[in-house]
C-alpha cells in the first residue's frame, strides 16, 4: 500500500515523498536534511527522484542526497544531477512501484515546468497551488494559463500534491477576486482549522481547484465584477481575465 507523506522544509515547501514500507519516491527535495532523515526512520531504499523545474528550493537537495537511482526532470532546463530529462509525452516507470507516471508540459512558472500524473496522482511543482497558481517569473500569461486547463481538465478526484503550504494566503486574495463563493468560503474554513491545529492543507483536488480557486475560475460572474472593479475594466475574454488575476495578486 503506497502513502504519500509531506516532508516539511525551508518556510513552507512540502517535499513529498512516496513510500510502500521499503522504497520511496521523493518529489522536489529542495532540502536533503528531511528526505535522509526520514528514509532512515523508516529503513526504506530510494527508488527515483522527480523534480518539476530547476528552482534551488526543489533541486537544492540532490547533491547531498547522491542518489544510486534514477533522478528525473525536465528536459527543457539545465538542473545538475539530472539522469532522466524528459518531457510531455513522456512515461516515468518505477518498477519498484509498479508507477508508471505521465510527464505534463506545463510552462509559464519557469519556461521548462512539468508535471507528474498518475490516476488519482498529481505532482505539479509550483504550477498549480490551492486556490492559487505560481508566479510568472520566465513564461508568458498565456503559457500558464494554458498550463492549468491542461491541469483542470484532469479527473475530478484528481489529488493535487503542490509543494507549498499558501493555500490560506492564496484564500485572502481569492475572497478579493471572487467575494461571492460559498464554496471557496467553507474551503477557507476547513483551511483555517487544519492550520490551527498544525495540519497541512493539502493536498487539494482537481474538483476543489475548480470550486475555490480563482485562476481556475476566470469565466465566473463574481470574478469579472471583482475584476472590473479592480482595473476599471471589464476583461475582453478569460485570458485577459487570467492575466489581471495573476498581476493582482503579485501585488495583493
Amino acid at each position: 500500500m503506497r502513502q504519500i507523506v509531506p516532508l516539511p522544509a525551508f518556510k513552507d515547501n512540502y517535499i513529498w515523498l512516496m513510500h510502500d514500507g521499503r522504497h520511496a519516491v521523493v518529489v522536489d527535495p529542495g532540502d536533503a536534511a528531511p528526505v535522509s532523515d526520514f528514509i532512515a526512520q523508516h529503513d526504506l531504499t530510494l527508488a527515483a527522484v522527480l523534480i518539476t523545474h530547476h528552482h534551488a528550493d526543489h533541486v537544492g537537495g540532490l547533491a547531498a542526497l547522491a542518489p544510486d537511482c534514477p533522478v528525473y526532470g525536465p528536459a527543457r532546463e539545465d538542473i545538475a544531477g539530472i539522469t532522466h530529462p524528459v518531457q510531455a509525452p513522456d512515461l516515468v516507470s518505477i518498477p519498484e512501484f509498479a508507477l508508471t507516471l505521465q510527464v505534463l508540459d506545463v510552462p509559464g512558472h519557469t519556461r521548462g515546468h512539468i508535471a507528474y500524473y498518475t490516476p488519482g496522482v498529481l505532482f505539479c511543482g509550483d504550477t498549480l497551488f490551492s486556490a492559487g497558481c505560481g508566479r510568472l517569473f520566465e513564461g508568458t500569461p498565456a503559457q500558464l494559463f494554458d498550463s492549468l486547463n491542461t491541469l483542470a481538465a484532469l479527473p475530478d478526484d484528481t489529488q493535487v500534491y503542490c509543494t507549498h503550504e499558501y493555500t490560506l494566503a492564496n484564500l485572502a486574495f481569492a475572497q478579493a477576486a471572487e467575494p461571492d463563493n460559498p464554496a471557496r468560503d467553507r474551503w477557507l474554513d476547513e483551511c483555517t482549522a487544519r492550520r490551527h491545529a498544525g495540519e497541512p492543507t493539502l493536498p487539494s483536488s482537481i474538483a476543489r481547484e475548480k470550486a475555490v480557486n480563482p485562476f481556475l475560475r476566470p469565466d465566473s460572474p463574481s470574478v469579472r465584477e471583482a475584476l472590473a472593479r479592480h482595473t476599471g475594466q471589464a476583461p475582453a475574454d478569460a485570458l485577459a481575465a487570467f492575466t489581471a488575476l495573476r498581476a493582482w495578486k503579485n501585488t495583493f
